[in-house]
């Protein structure tokens, strides 16, 4: 299966998102939190990205 077929659960996702602002502090930056957070789960640093947007906007962190 390829990352364009692979769908990713809901809590799946949620447990990314949260690892990424746990350990945020523990990078240089989001970004590079992001990309440890998506090699230890499996996707792709983009896809946790877009996913950690869309959080920080349903929050209100974020405009958009």
């Amino acid at each position: 299966m390829n990352d364009k077929q692979r769908r990713y659960s809901p809590e799946v996702r949620a447990r990314a998102v949260r690892l990424v602002f746990e350990r945020q502090g523990e990078h240089r930056s989001q970004w590079a939190a992001i990309e440890s957070v998506a090699a230890k789960i499996g996707c792709k640093s983009e896809t946790l990205r877009l996913w950690v947007r869309q959080h920080e906007r349903d929050s209100g962190l974020r405009e958009g």
